[in-house]
């Protein structure tokens, strides 16, 4: 097996970001994901009941991208009722929520 697909290395990366329930503001948050984070390659891994949201190394969801994804009025304590896990750290302000390494592999 090559070093690429050990799963027992999967953990020694730099990639960020949510994973949440399968719920209505999925789709609106991964709108919010690609648009937040201009020339990222964000990756989405819909597993039916959860989704992995990252990116490599900081990963930003705004509020105000947020609503117009979702056609509604958004507070971020939402996405934190949908947040079962993330990757990274993370830092939560009413207008955005960002997930990031301080250092990197």
């Amino acid at each position: 097996m090559s070093k690429d697909h050990n799963t027992a290395e999967a953990y020694r990366n730099n990639r960020v970001g949510p994973v949440l329930r399968a719920s209505s503001i999925t789709s609106g948050v991964i709108e919010a994901a690609q648009e937040d984070n201009p020339g990222k390659e964000i990756r989405v891994d819909d597993k039916l009941a959860y989704v992995r949201i990252d990116t490599d190394g900081e990963l930003i969801l705004r509020r105000a991208t947020l609503e117009d994804a979702l056609g509604r009025p958004f507070r971020m304590s939402e996405l934190e009722v949908n947040l079962s896990s993330f990757a990274g750290r993370i830092e939560t302000t009413d207008d955005y929520v960002r997930f990031y390494y301080e250092k990197t592999l």
